[in-house]
């Protein structure tokens, strides 16, 4: 699947602890968020989609060794695909080490749809600190924010923000970047001080609560697009809304 035409959805969450359960959590949010999507393919060598009758204990034989395979949907079509690696200490926020789960997404009017619920279920099944859900061609220019050139630091284009190397940003819960879907967990939340109902009206009016006291925030209706200024402009005002996002705020 073209990365321009799929939705890419990332969270952040703790270390796995052996099979607690958060792989299948996930899995199973997905599968609701997405009527009709069943996850019970894992992916050859080859990359076919081999049907797995025991799914469930496949993946928690996995987990308790630290794994997340790759599974689709065995559509290949429309594919959907979730997967989750370990994020080293050396590699994360204040030297503790991270978990991420990947899902990606035909970005249809179906997807489009259930995005928020499928980030929510994604970000609430897994415990994450934050994540995100953004169209594959934003994703790839927002992951320049922190590529460092030839020349030295990063040098994004359109006028985005330079955010720091995960590994420099001071704590978990601080968000590496945004996206068009953010999970902001109720920790991230108080971290980068949302919401003020007096500077974030705008957002408020396109974000709900989780279950678990944290926020789904949309910073566009429609998935964003950065060649539309409007889609830019939101971009740009909401990493000045959240100078934490990133590592850019004074210590």
């Amino acid at each position: 699947m073209d990365a321009r035409n799929s939705l890419i959805l990332t969270v952040y969450a703790p270390a796995l602890m052996g099979n607690d359960g958060r792989t299948l959590a996930a899995v199973r949010g997905l599968e609701q968020a997405l009527p009709g999507v069943c996850m019970g393919w894992r992916i050859s060598d080859e990359g076919q989609p081999i049907a797995l009758p025991r799914r469930d204990e496949w993946l928690a034989e996995a987990a308790t060794r630290g794994k997340f395979p790759m599974l689709c949907n065995g559509d290949e079509r429309a594919p959907v695909t979730i997967a989750g690696l370990p994020r080293p200490a050396r590699l994360s926020p204040n030297g503790e080490s991270q978990f991420e789960i990947h899902a990606e997404l035909p970005l249809d009017a179906t997807v489009i749809a259930a995005a928020a619920d499928v980030l929510e279920v994604l970000g609430e099944g897994a415990h994450a600190f934050w994540g995100r859900a953004t169209p594959g061609g934003a994703a790839l220019e927002i992951a320049e924010q922190t590529s460092p050139t030839l020349g030295g630091p990063p040098r994004p284009p359109r006028g985005l923000p330079a955010l720091k190397l995960f590994k420099d940003i001071r704590a978990p819960e601080t968000p590496y970047y945004l996206g068009w879907l953010n999970y902001w967990s109720a920790t991230t939340a108080r971290a980068i001080g949302f919401p003020d109902p007096t500077r974030d009206a705008e957002l408020l009016s396109r974000a709900r609560r989780t279950a678990t006291g944290g926020w789904i925030v949309r910073l566009t209706e429609a998935p964003l697009d950065l060649d539309n200024p409007a889609h830019l402009d939101a971009l740009l005002r909401a990493y000045e809304r959240f100078p934490e996002i990133g590592g850019r705020a004074a210590p």
